[in-house]
């Protein structure tokens, strides 16, 4: 039967091209995203899975810059090790030669100082970005190693701890040196803080009081005040007087005044070891904060004691030099240790990166050869199916034949 109501040959050839036209813009898209699955609506399960991954890709990209910043830091530290390692054998080569009679010892004390103090440069310039894992100033540093999720979609960062190695010749000590300053309590005697109060304040000074009786030669007195930093080191002569206490203030007050501090700065001389620090400014209040370096309380603190001006100190520095060096040893092989480590980890997470991303690709990526073949296919069924839907439409007409 024939009817000009319903062409049911048209409606077929129309459906069938609105399926050919859906499949092609959906070839077109692969083609211009290079992805079969680019939102939720293609495959949401899929979708959702490569999301995650890429998140996780997102953040081993993070971990490997941190990996990086690890193992350079640890490569100072490492290289610094080895460094004072070279520079000891080099003070032993001095040390034995010391053990003679016939030699000239003022001479080898001289390259010994030289080379201690090459050791001291060395160890306090080993930073990096700020770090320092060889001055004693930190005890453990955490590089971020991993990002590790469990069946249950939790995730949890694991880190590799690198021991920091104290090849200093001094180090922060619990002696109470500032004992009776301004901000020390009983078991901070080492260090102090306070604030003082703009001039003319209720709290705008405050005093900081040496105690002789923890102090040696080579010991270090730091005060911060503001931005502006003051310190001073204690020698034998000040060691050697009966008023050391009063000494060592005095030199560290002209050393707080050449600060540049706005601080005026008075010594009490009734009072043994004690300064007056006055904030100078009517303005501003100030922090002041102090800290003692003890010179033999470092790792290689004993390197200070050497001495191979007699021939008893000759003999006490060969048995001495032995035990620093073997410490300078074992920092540089736990460095290397970590190091290694390190890199290890940081090669892994690369590879695992690789693979992580190899992995979304085919569960997302277009097959390009394949999407290709269908395009083709597709455009010659729309051509077809578009001709068949002409045809439908011109049927019809057929009809007017009969009322002829």
């Amino acid at each position: 039967m024939s009817s000009i109501l319903t062409n049911n040959s048209a409606m077929v050839a129309l459906q069938t091209l609105k399926s050919v036209n859906t499949d092609l813009a959906k070839t077109q898209d692969m083609i211009s995203t290079g992805k079969e699955i680019s939102t939720a609506k293609d495959n949401a399960s899929l979708f959702a899975i490569s999301k995650v991954m890429e998140s996780d890709v997102s953040g081993f990209k993070a971990i490997s810059e941190s990996l990086s910043l690890g193992e350079s830091s640890v490569a100072v530290a490492r290289n610094a090790a080895e460094t004072t390692t070279d520079l000891l054998n080099q003070m032993k080569e001095k040390i034995v030669a010391a053990q003679g009679d016939n030699v000239d010892r003022s001479k080898l004390q001289s390259d010994v100082a030289a080379l201690r103090d090459q050791i001291n440069s060395v160890v306090g310039s080993a930073q990096f970005n700020g770090l320092n894992l060889v001055d004693g100033s930190t005890g453990s540093t955490d590089v971020l190693a991993s990002l590790d999720r469990d069946a249950s979609g939790n995730v949890t960062s694991s880190s590799i701890t690198v021991n920091a190695q104290d090849l200093s010749t001094g180090g922060y000590t619990a002696a109470a040196a500032f004992a009776g300053s301004t901000g020390v309590s009983a078991d901070q005697g080492d260090s102090f803080g306070f604030s003082m109060d703009a001039n003319g304040g209720t709290s705008d000074n405050g005093t900081i009081a040496i105690d002789d009786s923890v102090l040696s030669a080579g010991d270090k007195l730091t005060v911060q005040l503001g931005n502006d930093t003051a310190s001073y080191t204690v020698t034998s002569e000040d060691m050697a007087s009966t008023t050391t206490a009063d000494v060592v203030s005095v030199g560290l007050k002209t050393a707080i005044e050449e600060s540049g501090a706005n601080v005026t700065v008075d010594y009490d001389s009734g009072t043994a070891g004690q300064i007056v620090v006055t904030n100078a400014d009517a303005t501003n209040s100030l922090s002041v904060s102090g800290q003692y370096t003890n010179a033999g309380s470092g790792g290689l603190g004993t390197l200070a004691s050497i001495d191979v001006s007699t021939s008893g100190g000759a003999n006490s520095a060969l048995a001495n030099i032995e035990s620093l060096i073997q410490t300078s040893i074992d920092a540089a092989a736990s460095f290397g240790k970590d190091q290694a480590r390190i890199s290890t980890q940081s090669d892994f997470v690369s590879k695992l990166t690789d693979s992580m991303e190899s992995g979304i690709g085919s569960l997302v990526d277009a097959n390009m050869e394949e999407t290709s073949a269908r395009l083709q296919a597709l455009q010659t069924q729309q051509q077809l199916a578009t001709q068949s839907l002409s045809i439908a439409n011109q049927a019809p007409q057929s009809i007017l034949a009969l009322f002829r």
